[in-house]
């Protein structure tokens, strides 16, 4: 019964959704106030619908209902409660469902923190926002419809992949969600400011919430991907440039550069086309990336391979919001010119060089990305692109970025002397400088990618750290005065210097990891031990282990150095027999300056098992980084400001219907 209530809900919630996007729309375009005025309640009764409906679902995997076929499909009553869980999201009905329900109360959510917005601009963003749950409810309904009942059921299920049967992977795919969903907010504001032929600081006030909080979900989502594929894969590495990943990443660099961007609106009233470009291509990246993911284009471990019907629909959304996005936007760009100027040296100029930067990397990464595709219905041929291609072709970028940002981050608005605001930086210059003289110097081989890593990410530390002392006075006022300015700064200030710094800590670990990691395989007897980066490590045995849906080989590593044992590992081989399939769990010996990584293989005929052992310096300050970056991110969105908009307009300037 809750299975045909969930499909109930979902029919009624797109009937609203439509009911949604028409009537305020109307209603904006003849002023009138009680059509927009529908809006509100539609967004709160879809939200409230898509919710009852993905209970339904969950209550179904929760409960092992296995005459729902998806369940059947996705899941088994041996599985641990929280996979049972995460099962309801861990497959392409389930998935985009979990999608819709957060489009839906990211509409809700603009109805009960948006009060200040003027209600013309409201409507217009609710119609717009509900036109993309048409859209996916619509793609739900007619092919992925997660509530399809089994004339027979089995008696058990068929298991969820056990690639997915991680702490890391239940809670990685909604924070990407949100992401992705935080940048269709700012494409209806942007499509609803197009419409309206209007863009102004008030405008980027509103729209730079949205887009910052998309930014910090999937820095979590990203972050939470790359810590389960290091440990949960056994291939050593965080991150591969697989098409999945590279979907999630693309929209990242796009909302960066929109947050900046947006800056400038707000700050200069300026570079109003470029922002609302810059929100349709979020979101389009976002669109690009369900693309990949599901329409079975792409083969990757964690990519939904399905039949083309799903494909051809996905691609027709892509046709009609970013194809309907970019005609609106070249039939209203010229209304959004500014007469605003500002000198070559200025903060303008430099936050025009951050979005160059980001869309060009963006722009390599999705050319890498898809490049494969075309080759292939070009030519016919299989044609591979690689970590090599991304690396090379995307780390200029990023270097060039780190160059600038500090100094960017201080420059005065409209016009500036480059030499009066570098003053304050030299003493950051000498000390990264310094810092990456003494990397050089303690390192045995390598090259000059770790120096260069450390002196750009020492730079940005620094940078961020000049700025925030500039602004406080330090040096020039009392202690206690630059501690009074320090507690008085914005959130907002504090919150970018946060996440400038984070992004210091990523430079300098991966820096780190690509020049320093050291990697040994070999086969080893138990009792057995072998001398790796400069410790004893001994296998004492491996020992047959029963889960609650699977059987594991684990091992015992026992990590030792001058006859000391300073830890025991304990990585595994598992094997899933519902699903009929391997997995790994790695050993990890984690400290502050490195990761003792060890991998357990295959035993071999002559009773020894193979080892694959990895030393990674600085691995854990990857994800300390990227949890810095997003902690700056919430900071700034906890700013006042951003929770105030401006005044609403009178209701003497609406016209009701008749």
């Amino acid at each position: 019964m809750s299975a045909e209530l969930g499909h109930f809900a979902v029919i009624l919630a797109f009937m609203v959704a439509i009911v949604q996007m028409v009537v305020p729309l109307v209603g904006a375009q003849k002023n009138w106030g009680n059509w927009m005025a529908v809006a509100a309640p539609a967004a709160l009764v879809q939200a409230g619908l898509v919710t009852l409906s993905f209970g339904a679902l969950t209550w179904a995997f929760v409960t092992s209902d296995f005459s729902v076929e998806l369940v059947a499909t996705n899941s088994h009553s041996a599985k641990p409660m929280l996979y049972k869980i995460s099962g309801t999201w861990g497959n392409h009905e389930g998935s985009l469902l979990l999608w819709i329900l957060i489009l839906a109360v990211f509409g809700a959510a603009v109805v009960l923190f948006g009060r200040n917005l003027p209600h013309r601009l409201k409507a217009l963003v609710l119609a717009v926002q509900s036109s993309i749950s048409v859209a996916f409810l619509a793609f739900l309904l007619f092919t992925s419809n997660p509530f399809e009942r089994l004339e027979f059921p089995p008696f058990d299920g068929n298991d969820l992949n056990p690639l997915l049967q991680d702490p890391g992977l239940a809670f990685h795919p909604p924070f990407l969600y949100l992401g992705y969903v935080g940048l269709s907010m700012a494409f209806s504001f942007a499509i609803a400011a197009l419409i309206e032929g209007k863009v102004d600081p008030a405008w980027a006030r509103w729209v730079r919430p949205w887009t910052l909080a998309a930014w910090v979900f999937l820095t979590i989502g990203i972050g939470l991907g790359s810590w389960w594929a290091y440990y949960e894969l056994g291939w050593g590495g965080w991150w591969f440039w697989d098409p999945v990943e590279n979907a999630s990443f693309m929209p990242w660099l796009i909302s960066a550069a929109l947050l900046h961007s947006a800056i400038v609106v707000e700050k200069r009233n300026t570079l109003k086309s470029w922002t609302i470009l810059l929100a349709i291509l979020g979101f389009s990246f976002s669109l690009i990336g369900t693309f990949i993911v599901r329409s079975g284009v792409i083969t990757s471990v964690h990519a939904f391979a399905n039949d083309p019907t799903r494909g051809v629909f996905i691609l027709l959304i892509l046709a009609v919001f970013i194809g309907g996005a970019l005609t609106l936007f070249a039939a209203r760009a010229g209304s959004l010119r500014s007469d605003s100027v500002f000198a070559l040296a200025s903060r303008e100029s430099a936050l025009v060089m951050n979005n160059l930067l980001l869309v060009v990397a963006t722009l390599v990464v999705f050319v890498g990305t898809l490049w494969p595709l075309v080759a292939e219905m070009l030519t016919g041929r299989k044609v591979s692109v690689g970590p090599p291609f991304f690396n090379i072709s995307f780390t200029p970028f990023m270097v060039a970025l780190a160059m600038i940002l500090p100094l960017g981050a201080m420059l005065p608005w409209k016009r500036a002397r480059l030499d009066r605001a570098f003053r304050p930086l030299w003493g950051a210059v000498a000390l990264s400088v310094a810092t990456g003289a003494l990397v050089w110097s303690l390192q045995t081989g390598g090259g000059m990618l770790a120096p260069i890593g450390a002196v750009l990410g020492t730079w940005i530390i620094l940078g961020a750290a000049t700025d925030l002392g500039q602004r406080a006075k330090l040096g020039k006022a009392s202690m206690g005065e630059t501690l009074r300015r320090l507690s008085n700064l914005p959130r907002a200030d504090w919150g970018k210097a946060v996440a400038h710094a984070g992004l210091g800590i990523l430079f300098i670990s991966i820096a780190a990891l690509e020049a320093g990691q050291r990697e040994d395989i070999r086969v080893v007897q138990p009792g057995e031990s072998y001398a790796f980066a400069g410790y004893d490590i001994r296998l004492d045995g491996v020992r047959r282990f029963e889960g609650p849906n699977y059987t594991s080989d684990m091992a015992s590593l026992s990590v030792m150095r001058e006859g000391e044992v300073l830890a025991v590992l304990s990585p595994e081989k598992r094997f899933y027999p519902v699903q009929r399939m391997p997995t790994t769990e790695a050993g990890i010996d984690r400290g502050v300056m490195r990761d003792l990584y060890l991998v357990i293989g295959d035993r071999q005929e002559n009773g020894g098992w193979v080892v694959r052992s990895f030393w990674k310096p600085m691995a854990n300050w990857l994800w300390t980084g990227m949890i810095v970056m997003a902690f700056g991110g919430l900071l700034s969105l906890t700013d006042r400001r951003y929770r105030l908009g401006a005044a609403v307009r009178r209701r003497s300037d609406m016209v009701p219907a008749e």
